[in-house]
């Protein structure tokens, strides 16, 4: 079982916390983020969860599969 970063495209609105707490997984370059790995390793998880928690718009959401 794992686990994946979704990203709600019409609620990101490129803040860039993501990026700050997940640099790995995250980039945002131009206002409007990239997911570098959408399925990161679980030595991520923590760095990701603080991205989804601290995301101001709850854009990024984390799927078990």
């Amino acid at each position: 079982m794992g686990w994946r970063v979704v990203v709600d495209r019409d609620l990101c609105q490129g803040h860039g916390v993501c990026e700050s707490e997940a640099p790995e997984v995250f980039e945002v370059p131009k206002r409007e983020v990239v997911v570098l790995a959408e399925r990161p390793g679980d030595d991520q998880r923590a760095a990701v969860e603080a991205a989804v928690k601290f995301c101001p718009t709850h854009a990024l959401s984390i799927v078990e599969d």
